[in-house]
């Protein structure tokens, strides 16, 4: 504590001005979306005039600022919208989570195209690892008709996307097959 105690005043002015803007976006006073937006870049440029304030913490700030201001034409949404709820970025964090943990798996920095194929499948199944862990005798389906139902469904998804691929590699070679197919088709009887 005695080797960051230098540190600290800055972390406190950086901390309350973070801590008003969450305040704010808390709108206990129920204001609508307008008002809010008015209150919150009011607060926005009174961080920016008194971000020296912060010493060493004041890029931190001014990237807060930034990054608040990049979000702004979605920030106020709720607010407008009744009964909208807000976010509180579990679903991001838990689609981040997945991404990381793919990555890790099997090196690709981008989702694999099977997470958007199996993605009903994949991400139900990464989540409902995480609450628990499950033995063989979990994973039998209880309703086969409705299993063999989505598998039907996603293997027809994965047909779909397979002339897409064959396109994409070779687009002359897709449609000369697909021409000499059509020309087959029109000759027969």
């Amino acid at each position: 504590m005695t080797a960051t105690a230098a540190l600290w005043p800055d972390v406190r002015v950086a901390y309350q001005w973070v801590q008003r803007v969450a305040q704010v976006l808390a709108n206990e006073a129920q204001l609508p979306g307008p008002a809010l937006q008015r209150r919150l870049r009011g607060l926005l440029g009174a961080l920016t005039r008194h971000q020296p304030t912060a010493g060493t913490l004041a890029p931190a700030l001014a990237h807060f600022h930034k990054v608040s201001r990049s979000y702004w034409p979605g920030l106020f949404h709720c607010y407008r919208v009744p009964e909208l709820p807000r976010t509180n970025n579990d679903l991001e964090q838990f689609f981040g989570a997945h991404r990381y943990h793919e990555r890790r798996a099997t090196g690709r920095k981008v989702a694999s195209p099977a997470l958007v194929l199996m993605g009903s499948v994949r991400l139900v199944a990464a989540a409902a690892t995480r609450v628990q862990p499950f033995v063989a005798h979990d994973l039998t389906p209880e309703d086969v008709r409705s299993w063999q139902t989505l598998r039907r469904a996603l293997a027809t998804r994965r047909q779909h996307r397979t002339p897409r691929l064959r396109f994409r590699r070779n687009p002359a070679a897709y449609l000369a097959k697909l021409e000499a197919d059509f020309l087959q088709l029109s000759l027969l009887p």
